[in-house]
């Protein structure tokens, strides 16, 4: 890549990061908050400036492009597809990025607030970063390269490819999605207008990185209704409904099936709301696993609980509802088994170590393999994401960016 294509993904990267797009689990809306069209807008008309004719921003916030094919071959469209929203998690606000250029390996204050300190011993990927430009916040929001790195680097590689033409390649899609963060950045994805045959999310972390396994996902809800009635006369008869969530609660394990006990491959269950009066209450679980019968087991497993605990409280009930969340990308990809050949490739042809890696937790790649389009995810070098001390380097993005235009180029050399 020449200099100055390497130069227009952080250039890009430092623009998008100061639009707030955080999105809100408690909207209803399409997409969930309207100032992600503000990035949306933007990265449309840039699309259109590049000579992309048929970028649009379509009613439900998401960004459609089409690259025309150069080569003469029958090749598979391929879609590269990043979120624009941010972490409800951490302000999105007024995003100060620093860039901290040469980085010269010692722990990083960002100065609106010195309490906030990237330590080299807390990251260790940092420790490959020595000599490289590190892009941080300034201490009050997140960064937001979660997902922005990404769509930078899909904006840069869209650049050289427009402007490139001996480079050669087959259709190439780009969609750019709202409300990932919030479970919903494929809600209202139109996969037949996208019309790509395989993708690629670039949401990924560190360098090299390509992940096509996920965990499976459902949810569990517990209705527990117990026996009311005045606390003077209750004696024998009142069976308290939040004793009761408290019991379940109690009787889980305490050294393993949490996610503060468990890493790697090891799936969990996880309490993540409870509300009610002694009459009645609610308590929601995910349940997380691998594979599918992990799943089922952990959720016996905790009907088990509830069953034992229930002894003690005979005149009570408890509902016990499972919903379906998302599944292991893994189950999908297995029958595509050159969508991650082909980018673990590309990712060596841009000098670096190509690794596969699971995901503890799920991506939208992981919901559009399952609605037929199959979509490992690569490394965009974002790192800790959903705080104020999220970074990436800029090397790490123009690599990225290069992967992203090796990757179209094997498409095409296979086809």
């Amino acid at each position: 890549m020449g200099k100055n294509h390497k130069s227009s993904v952080s250039t890009r990267f430092l623009k998008y990061v100061q639009i707030d797009t955080q999105s809100d689990p408690n909207s209803s809306a399409n997409p969930s908050t309207e100032k992600q069209k503000d990035l949306s807008r933007l990265l449309v008309q840039e699309l259109l400036d590049l000579g992309i004719s048929d970028a649009h921003l379509d009613e439900w916030g998401y960004v459609y492009a089409t690259i025309p094919s150069n080569s003469e071959k029958k090749v598979p469209t391929i879609c590269f597809c990043s979120h624009v929203d941010t972490s409800p998690d951490c302000s999105g606000a007024g995003v100060k990025p620093i860039i901290h250029a040469n980085w010269g390996g010692k722990d990083i204050v960002l100065p609106d607030d010195t309490t906030q300190v990237l330590k080299v011993e807390e990251h260790p990927d940092l420790k490959e970063q020595i000599g490289n430009d590190i892009i941080t916040a300034s201490g009050t929001t997140l960064l937001g390269a979660d997902n922005k790195a990404g769509i930078a680097e899909i904006m840069a590689a869209a650049e050289i490819l427009m402007q490139s033409p001996e480079i050669k390649h087959g259709i190439i899609k780009i969609l750019f999605t709202p409300d990932e963060e919030v479970g919903r950045g494929t809600e209202k994805v139109n996969l037949e207008k996208l019309a790509a045959d395989f993708a690629y999310t670039m949401d990924g972390e560190s360098l090299g990185t390509l992940e096509d396994e996920t965990f499976s996902a459902d949810g569990v809800s517990l209705t527990i209704k117990g026996v009311s009635t005045h606390p003077g006369f209750a004696k024998g008869k009142l069976e308290n409904a939040m004793k009761i969530a408290g019991d379940i609660l109690a009787a889980l394990p305490k050294d393993t099936l949490s996610p503060e006990t468990t890493e790697a491959m090891e799936g969990f269950i996880h309490p993540t709301q409870i509300s009610g009066i002694q009459e009645a209450v609610k308590l929601d679980f995910i349940i997380r696993d691998f594979t599918v019968e992990g799943l089922h087991e952990k959720e016996t497993y905790l009907q088990n609980i509830v069953n034992s605990v229930l002894k003690n409280y005979p005149n009570s009930t408890v509902d016990f509802k499972v919903i379906e969340q998302y599944r292991n990308m893994k189950e999908v990809l297995l029958n595509y088994p050159q969508v991650a050949d082909y980018a673990m490739e590309a990712i060596e042809k841009a000098g670096l170590k190509a690794q596969k890696r699971s995901i503890r937790g799920g991506t939208d790649g992981s919901r559009l393999s399952f609605m037929g389009l199959p979509c490992p995810n690569i490394f965009a070098g974002e790192h800790a994401f959903h705080s104020k001390l999220e970074w990436v380097s800029v090397q790490d993005m123009e690599k990225a960016t290069e992967v992203i235009v090796n990757l179209v180029q094997i498409w095409e050399q296979r086809s």
